[in-house]
């Protein structure tokens, strides 16, 4: 796909960012812009919660906020690099530079998170061709804070509005891409998605639309520009 056919977010400049604890409606997210997770897979079932996303950048990294109003919330991974996708999940792939490879943030209902840099995404029988998690030693570093509790078990039945707040330290990156440099007028590729694989309604969404059954596409990843 051509960038002119992929959507585009700006991620708005911040100083200070706003905390981990400042919420969707809090005035520090005013500025930011707003992208819609609203691409279902077919594969999906009836259930197509709302979810919302904002970044912005400064103070050495991104912070971002996903708002989902959902139902059918379950959430029983805890703990770094759990299977975090088969719960009501939120993730973030972004991709620094085109020539390199992309990172996957994937992160719970309940705030459990996974991180991996993944080099070459072709499906292979054990996975991922080429990638890795990182360590906790960095995947620690990246901080994310949900609204629900760690646990969500059983699954929640009736409407539930949440959010998750997260910050990326441009370092943690940088261990993997190299220098990043400043980052005003950079541009990168990501994507944004909604899923919950182990649940009553299963559904995977997509800001930027996949045109297979397979989030780790980077062909369909959308323009994302840092002002």
């Amino acid at each position: 796909m051509s960038n002119q056919s992929l959507p585009a977010y700006t991620v708005r400049a911040a100083s200070p960012v706003p905390d981990l604890g400042d919420g969707w409606n809090h005035p520090a997210w005013a500025r930011a812009e707003t992208a819609s997770v609203d691409h279902f897979r077919p594969e999906s079932s009836a259930h197509s919660p709302r979810t919302l996303v904002r970044l912005l950048h400064g103070d050495g990294g991104v912070r971002g906020i996903f708002h989902v109003d959902d139902q059918y919330v379950r959430s029983t991974r805890t703990g770094y690099l759990a299977q975090v996708w088969k719960d009501s999940c939120i993730e973030f792939f972004m991709q620094p530079r085109t020539d390199r490879g992309y990172f996957n943030l994937e992160m719970n209902a309940g705030g459990a998170h996974l991180c991996y840099y993944v080099e070459d995404p072709t499906r292979t029988p054990q996975g991922l061709k080429k990638f890795r998690p990182l360590p906790e030693e960095d995947g620690g570093k990246i901080q994310v804070r949900s609204s629900l509790p760690n646990t969500v078990d059983p699954e929640l039945r009736e409407p539930v509005s949440w959010e998750v707040n997260f910050f990326i330290p441009f370092a943690v990156l940088e261990k993997y891409t190299g220098s990043l440099g400043g980052m005003g007028d950079q541009t990168w590729r990501g994507n944004f998605y909604k899923c919950a694989e182990d649940l009553s309604h299963p559904h995977w969404a997509a800001w930027s639309p996949v045109d297979e059954f397979n989030f780790h596409l980077p062909r369909c990843f959308g323009v994302i520009h840092f002002e």
